[in-house]
């Protein structure tokens, strides 16, 4: 089954803090990503995608 399909619309977890840097420590993405978020490409949204979850994210708790 494809991975994609199976994933949220968005990364986000309602848990947006973007206080100390650029990265929002729930998601993981950048302001300028969760910006962008609906303009992006389906491929665009993959490479973010691969990228947080790498990364350990998305956290609830954090």
């Amino acid at each position: 089954m494809n991975q994609e399909k199976e994933r949220p619309d968005t990364p986000c977890v309602a848990v947006c803090s973007t206080t100390f840097d650029d990265v929002c420590r729930g998601c993981g993405r950048t302001v300028a990503e969760v910006a962008n978020w609906v303009f992006m490409s389906a491929e665009e949204k993959e490479v973010v995608w691969t990228r947080i979850l790498a990364e350990g994210y998305p956290r609830r708790n954090r």
